[in-house]
């Protein structure tokens, strides 16, 4: 395996190592993990990115998990730093990934926090593989039923532009580009048929739903559908926040997780 320290942002580059990673159904996936994990057995987060974008979108909230909790972040297939696979990974199959992923690390299971298109993918994870997802943490989860076509969601991303900090223009700009057109819209429109309110009451998991309160993306009508459809859950809502609350808003998000993880371990 080949280790290279992570730099894309100065707070983080004594806290994560990039790995590459082959998992178990094949695929090379670049991964930053935890350089120094707390020395006592700490539970285990997986963070995961959403559309088109990679794990350097989730660093802002990994960095400050990090002294707590034993953290991983990987590229999936497709995106980032990771393999591009010819055949685009539907929702399922990017689920199964994650899970083919975790086998290969040697995590028999975690707890999960996504963004967006991620929220989806653990739900996945959790519906086929319980055993290996103890808790989830969705953040800004898609698909808002009002807004599953090109059109609207394409409407709803440019609004949301207008509601997170200029450096993250940027990077999402790199981010698109890495993936591709072709990608990102296969992609979208894979996460479209991903209807995520037929899986919700299958999940039994403890989940913590969250949602930015400026977030054009996904609408507090959706998330409460989502809260109440999940059969243990409970909901956030960061003040003054867009979609991107784990890269917008990274210090609260990590109190709320912090302060979720721990009500639930009393």
């Amino acid at each position: 395996m080949l280790w290279g320290k992570v730099r894309e942002l100065s707070t983080d580059k004594d806290i994560l190592e990039g790995k590459w990673v082959t998992s178990e159904n094949g695929f090379s996936m670049y991964t930053r993990i935890s350089r120094n994990p707390p020395s006592y057995p700490a539970p285990a987060i997986v963070l995961v990115h959403g559309l088109a974008v990679s794990s350097r979108y989730m660093l802002p909230t990994a960095v400050r998990l990090a002294s707590s909790y034993a953290v991983y972040v990987p590229d999936l297939p497709g995106f980032g730093r990771s393999e591009k696979p010819a055949h685009i990974l539907n929702v399922r199959e990017l689920a199964e990934t994650l899970i083919a992923w975790m086998q290969a690390v040697g995590l028999p299971s975690a707890t999960f926090l996504g963004n967006s298109l991620g929220c989806q993918v653990i739900v996945n994870a959790a519906l086929c593989y319980p055993e290996r997802v103890q808790r989830t943490i969705l953040v800004g989860p898609t698909m808002d039923p009002q807004a599953r076509t090109i059109q609207r969601a394409g409407v709803r991303l440019l609004r949301d532009g207008f509601c997170e900090p200029i450096h993250f223009l940027p990077v999402l700009v790199r981010e698109y580009s890495r993936a591709g057109m072709r990608r990102t819209i296969g992609t979208l429109q894979y996460a479209f048929a991903d209807q995520m309110e037929q899986h919700l009451p299958h999940v039994h998991a403890p989940t913590l739903v969250v949602r930015g309160s400026r977030d054009p993306i996904v609408s507090q009508q959706w998330v409460e559908q989502v809260n109440r459809l999940l059969p243990n859950s409970q909901l956030a809502v960061v003040q003054g926040a867009g979609h991107a609350v784990n890269y917008n808003s990274p210090e609260q998000l990590a109190q709320i997780t912090r302060r979720f993880l721990s009500d639930l371990s009393r």
